[in-house]
């Protein structure tokens, strides 16, 4: 037993090392950790009152006082540039969050038991799974009105089948190993083999879906905001504020410009991580 988890511990060594050396999980982490202290400093100390209005300073280009220029309405872009960043990233967490709870425990239901259970929800699985998660997320808020927490609900059930599916996989893999089957001899509870035996083995696959799920998540939460059912005025949102500046490109491209650099920067970040993760 002592040198079964030796070299357990051993693998697992060698696997943060291996995470160490990937450049694609390193690059794509030095961004996420750039754009989250952008979007803390926003939150700490931003320079302007993003949804302040100063006429006088409508469209005024980049300079020392406005490092991103104003938008049309004379606010500082920079700071709802943080602000929207920070907005984004909140829905996306929720939505992740949503997601993942809710499919660990639909797919590790289905895959573990399999038989009527799985049937059952897998089914129901599959129907919420035919529908593209925008159209989805549409139908919801329809039904919840538009507003950050209600676009937060609506992706975040939207994203559940993905992740129940995923982890249904692994299931239906690890269920029939012998770890779980001497855990089974030993006497260990349903709960016990399906969350401390099983789940953390399911870390590698379930981690790099969950930065994709972010990935996904900033996009679909810009595309709602673009079409004004996301993040609600006056706040800023990184969508809303590239819906607001479509009509102004030739005259104020840098109003365009940032929010869109912020959600290129956010989705490459993620991608980058999974795509290390999914290499390790």
């Amino acid at each position: 037993m002592k040198i079964n988890n030796y070299i357990f511990v051993k693998d697992i060594s060698l696997k943060k090392n291996s995470l160490k050396n990937n450049r694609n999980f390193i690059a794509g982490s030095i961004i996420v950790v750039f754009m989250m202290i952008f979007m803390l400093v926003g939150m700490i100390a931003s320079p302007y009152d993003p949804t302040a209005i100063d006429s006088s300073a409508k469209f005024q280009g980049m300079s020392l006082a406005h490092w991103f220029g104003c938008d049309n309405f004379g606010r500082d872009i920079l700071s709802r540039v943080m602000e929207g960043t920070y907005a984004t990233f909140k829905v996306a967490f929720g939505t992740v969050i949503i997601g993942t709870l809710f499919g660990i425990i639909v797919g590790a239901l289905t895959g573990y038991y399999g038989g009527l259970i799985d049937e059952i929800l897998m089914r129901i699985n599959d129907s919420i799974f035919a529908f593209p998660s925008i159209l989805l997320a549409l139908l919801f808020i329809s039904l919840l009105g538009a507003g950050t927490y209600q676009v937060t609900l609506a992706l975040g059930i939207a994203f559940i089948p993905s992740f129940a599916r995923i982890v249904r996989a692994e299931f239906l893999k690890a269920k029939n190993m012998d770890y779980v089957k001497v855990a089974k001899l030993m006497g260990a509870s349903d709960f016990r083999i399906i969350f401390i035996h099983i789940l953390p083995n399911t870390y590698t696959v379930l981690l790099s879906s969950i930065m994709i799920g972010f990935n996904n998540a900033v996009l679909a939460e810009a595309s709602m905001s673009f079409l004004g059912i996301g993040v609600q005025p006056p706040d800023p949102s990184l969508g809303r504020m590239l819906s607001e500046a479509q009509i102004y490109l030739a005259k104020a491209p840098n109003y365009a410009l940032f929010p869109g650099v912020a959600i290129i920067l956010l989705i490459l970040g993620f991608s980058l991580m999974a795509d290390g993760i999914g290499r390790d």
